[in-house]
């Protein structure tokens, strides 16, 4: 049961996050790289680290490939939207990225499971 538990947290918390990656996808596609630059390295950087973050990392991670690596990158992203980009906001805005990082620190540490393709 540990390992249906994994795929349901797995396939959950990501896509779950793709709804946020895929319209900032959309936006890089249109042209429009306008975006936040939370630690400095600029706008179109930022947009395309947070987009590599929300969309592709948790399609890999649906997959089970590489799924502690791929979480890496989620953990960066949602811990610079909740202590950096929303620090100063009300708990109710940042809730969402803090959960999203607890789940992705969750995966992180258990993997994937033997339901994806690393079987880990």
């Amino acid at each position: 049961m540990n390992n249906i538990g994994l795929l349901i947290l797995r396939v959950g918390f990501s896509s779950f996050l793709i709804t946020h990656g895929y319209p900032k996808f959309m936006k890089m596609l249109n042209g429009d790289f306008g975006f936040a630059d939370p630690i400095g390295i600029g706008q179109v950087p930022s947009l395309v680290l947070s987009t590599i973050a929300e969309l592709i990392c948790p399609v890999l991670i649906i997959i089970g490939f590489k799924t502690k690596w791929m979480s890496l990158p989620v953990i960066i992203n949602m811990s610079v939207a909740g202590f950096i980009v929303h620090a100063s906001d009300s708990f109710d805005t940042k809730e969402k990225a803090l959960l999203f990082l607890i789940g992705f620190v969750a995966i992180a540490i258990l993997g994937g499971g033997k339901y994806g393709v690393d079987r880990d």
